[in-house]
């Protein structure tokens, strides 16, 4: 993809799209950054994956491959279609890799700095036209985007996990972000067999916004006695219908991730509803993550895993 720039009426540069993206970066081999790649080599776009070593990267390649295993088992895919996914799939420690890349969707950690850092080794590897697309969940992508050199071709990309099963991209433009790169995102999206939804650069966006303060709300009433993690959980699942309790689903997106999305809602809206459970504080800081550590409100040892509290 080549966007290039144009005079306005006004002498304004404006950024006209060309083509469609063709080549994709990924920063970060997590859980994100690995349903990303692996939406990509289905969708038939070759992905370069970079993390800061060989090992996660192997990691994710290998769940990529589960997943698409599993999609063959259950005759939803053919072994020519998975073999073809994972050849487009890459991976590098070097971010010279992204040097012919149209878009990079960065999908680090949700911590502003650890951002900024992976903006700051990107950008000097990156083609003039390439937009870089933020997966965060919370942070403002106007404030990130003023961190680079290019605001126009910054956007914000935020997948749902788990990312091949979820059908939701939230997409936010910051506040220069151009018409022509908030179009080959939501573009990009569509090829990825995603729907968008388009959400305005407020703390939290749309999801989380509504999304994180329930769970927050859920860990105040454990916390507070009114119920179990179990009865929490089956209350919500069998009481509105949830597919998931609120305490589950806070042990798979990450207990660290749902504090950090509540201190950018707490300290952006200022309000003090959205105030950190101290539970939810006392978890993160005994590095009970959830899921990825094998113990949050869920003890992920046991099968089936069992409450912790």
């Amino acid at each position: 993809m080549d966007i290039t720039t144009e005079p306005s009426p006004t002498g304004e540069r404006l950024d006209t799209d060309n083509s469609e993206i063709s080549r994709i970066g990924i920063v970060g081999a997590g859980q994100m950054g690995g349903g990303i790649a692996q939406v990509c080599g289905l969708a038939g776009i070759p992905a370069i994956m970079l993390d800061v070593a060989q090992a996660p990267l192997d990691k994710a390649l290998a769940t990529v491959t589960r997943n698409l295993e599993r999609q063959v088992t259950r005759g939803s895919l053919s072994s020519d279609a998975m073999q073809s996914a994972l050849g487009l799939i890459r991976t590098s420690t070097d971010y010279a890799a992204f040097g012919d890349a149209d878009i990079v969707i960065e999908a680090a950690s949700e911590k502003e700095a650890v951002k900024l850092e992976v903006f700051k080794q990107l950008l000097p590897h990156l083609k003039p036209s390439c937009i870089i697309a933020s997966n965060t969940s919370s942070i403002s992508i106007t404030r990130l985007a003023s961190a680079t050199d290019r605001p126009a071709l910054f956007i914000g990309m935020h997948f749902m996990n788990p990312v091949p099963a979820m059908k939701l991209v939230e997409v936010i433009r910051g506040i220069a972000t151009s018409e022509a790169t908030f179009q080959a995102t939501r573009a990009l999206a569509a090829r990825l067999g995603k729907t968008t939804s388009d959400a305005e650069d407020f703390p939290g966006f749309i999801v989380n916004r509504i999304l994180v303060p329930m769970i927050n709300e859920a860990v105040y009433t454990l916390h507070e006695g009114v119920g179990s993690v179990e009865s929490i959980d089956k209350a919500l699942k069998l009481g509105a219908n949830h597919p998931m309790g609120p305490l589950e689903l806070a042990d798979l997106i990450g207990l660290d991730t749902i504090l950090a999305i509540m201190h950018v809602l707490h300290d952006g809206l200022g309000d003090s509803k959205y105030r950190p459970c101290p539970l939810l504080t006392k978890y993160v800081e005994a590095g009970w993550f959830g899921r990825k550590t094998g113990r949050g409100f869920y003890d992920y040892s046991k099968n089936p895993p069992q409450p912790t509290r």
